[in-house]
């Protein structure tokens, strides 16, 4: 079992960076990724990264814009987010995957965090 708090989010003008954390506790040893969900809409992915951080993977829409990355001896994944959209409102949540690799794939993903806003004004 894997518990995810996600945490950094907030109200920001556009143009402006988040960064995102994701403490994972329990069994840890796990492909994690990020994705959001805006109102009315699909959650959609965003990035995803293996267990060791060497690989790394991204929607082509966030890539040069969102960095995912993580720190194993602090069970944390982060998303750091540069050049804020008012499109990029939405709740962001973290999720685990006991599979290997990287995983883009929603219903590959076992164990979700509660989410957390990230609102940009224009």
């Amino acid at each position: 079992q894997v518990q995810l708090v996600e945490s950094g989010g907030g109200l920001v003008q556009a143009g402006g960076s988040l960064r995102l954390s994701c403490a994972a506790s329990g069994r840890t040893s796990a492909t994690m990724g990020w994705f959001r969900q805006a109102p009315g809409k699909e959650r959609e992915f965003l990035a995803t990264i293996n267990w060791s951080g060497t690989s790394t993977y991204y929607a082509d829409f966030v890539k040069g814009r969102f960095t995912i990355s993580r720190d194993n001896s602090k069970n944390t994944v982060y998303l750091q987010m540069n050049s804020l959209k008012p499109e990029d409102t939405a709740i962001y949540y973290c999720a685990a995957s006991r599979a290997a690799g990287v995983v883009a794939a929603r219903n590959r993903y076992d164990y979700w965090g509660q989410g957390t806003q990230v609102t940009v004004s224009s």
